[in-house]
This record gives structure tokens, C-alpha cells and sequence, in this order.
């Protein structure tokens, strides 16, 4: 039951919690790069999720088999391995979306989330517990982009995943699309999400604890008395 409750957390933490781009603001360059649209976003997230999963799961059964002193070199090989994978497939089976994402493909290999990740977590827990870790941060990166991705393109194209949304269509802010409305839709979620995050249950009132309580429990032993 335990270890099951640890496998959840693993798998469920990185997305709010330590969500990998809202929270701990890791990946920037794709994340402002490549969501002008919504499906992008979509296919960055999977695709970097296709290989932290990979990545995490080789290093993970490798740890004690790589020696300390190249760990570093092992780790940029075995996850450049499944970029170049992923790359071969999204250029096969679906070429625009590999056309539209470019070289930010390619740049997964140094993606710190995934490099983080199997240098903090993969080259320190098993298999499974690796693998969950490495589902539950591409989940919260894929939505992430994802959300990103809606925003800037609902406000900035006046669409959402081609389909073109009344009003919007015809009075798009194209500033949403470029660089500068990145920076600002990325400043606005990080700041909804960080208030979700830290908000604070309210405070519990147990009846006894206030003024008018102790007043009456004076008046009553002032009765006793009398």
C-alpha cells in the first residue's frame, strides 16, 4: 500500500505541484517558442514526453552500470538516442507538425527537465518509480503547453485548434503570437497557478474559542456564585 502511495505521488506531482514550466520554470525555450498554437504545444509535450520516459526508464536500469565520471556524457547520449527517434517519427507520419516545431525538436536533447531528471531522479530509483516520475512531468509540461498554446491562440488568431472562434477570428491581438504576449500569457499562469498553489485552507472556529463564549462561561461560573 505504501509503496503504491509513493508510486502515486510520483506520478500525479509534476502537475501542479512541481509542475516542470509553471513551478519550477524549467523548459522556457519551447515553452515561449512554439506555442503560438494550441496543437504545437500538443506535440512539443508528447514529444518530450516520449523521451523523458525513454531517457528516464534506460538511465534508471543503467545506474549502476554507468560509471560516475561519464554519467554526463551517457545521459546526453541516451537521451539524444530518443530525440533522434521521435524526430524520425514525427517527420514520417506527421510532417507538419514537424515542420512547425523545427529545430525546438531538436533542442529537446538539452531540455533541462529532461537532463534534470535523470540526473536527480532516474540515476536514483528503480524502473517503475523512474517511469512514473517521468509520465507524471510530461503530463504536467504537455498541459502546460497546452494551456499556453489555447490561450495565444484563441486571443492572438481568433482559433483553437483550426477552428475559428466568433468575435476573436475577426479582432485578433496578434501581440498574443509574438514573443512579447508569450512572455505575458507565461507571467499570467504562473501567477494564477502559484495562488491555487499556495492558497491556505480557512481557519477552523471551534465553538469556546471566541470572545462572546468566554463572556458566557464568565457570566454562568458569576451565576454559580450568586
Amino acid at each position: 500500500m505504501a509503496e503504491n502511495k509513493s508510486l502515486g505521488k510520483e506520478l500525479t506531482k509534476g502537475i501542479i505541484k512541481e509542475n516542470p514550466t509553471l513551478v519550477m520554470l524549467l523548459g522556457m525555450c519551447p515553452t515561449l517558442a512554439v506555442t503560438t498554437q494550441a496543437m504545437n504545444g500538443i506535440g512539443m509535450g508528447l514529444a518530450t514526453t516520449f523521451v523523458l520516459l525513454g531517457s528516464n526508464i534506460v538511465v534508471s536500469a543503467l545506474r549502476k552500470v554507468i560509471p560516475d565520471k561519464v554519467r554526463i556524457p551517457a545521459f546526453i547520449v541516451i537521451i539524444a538516442s530518443f530525440v533522434t527517434l521521435i524526430g524520425f517519427l514525427l517527420e514520417g507520419f506527421v510532417p507538419s507538425l514537424y515542420d512547425s516545431l523545427g529545430i525546438y525538436l531538436t533542442l529537446i536533447t538539452v531540455n533541462c527537465i529532461i537532463f534534470g531528471r535523470a540526473e536527480m531522479f532516474a540515476s536514483k530509483n528503480n524502473v517503475v518509480a523512474s517511469a512514473c516520475d517521468a509520465i507524471g512531468m510530461g503530463i504536467g509540461f504537455t498541459l502546460a503547453l497546452f494551456l499556453m498554446g489555447s490561450v495565444r491562440e484563441i486571443i492572438g488568431a481568433g482559433q483553437w485548434l483550426g477552428i475559428n472562434i466568433p468575435v476573436a477570428h475577426d479582432n485578433p491581438m496578434l501581440i498574443f503570437i509574438m514573443p512579447a504576449g508569450g512572455f505575458f500569457t507565461l507571467g499570467m499562469i504562473i501567477a494564477i497557478v502559484n495562488k491555487l498553489k499556495n492558497r491556505k485552507p480557512p481557519a477552523e472556529i471551534k465553538c469556546g474559542s471566541c470572545e462572546n463564549c468566554a463572556l458566557a462561561g464568565k457570566c454562568e461560573k458569576d451565576g454559580e456564585k450568586a
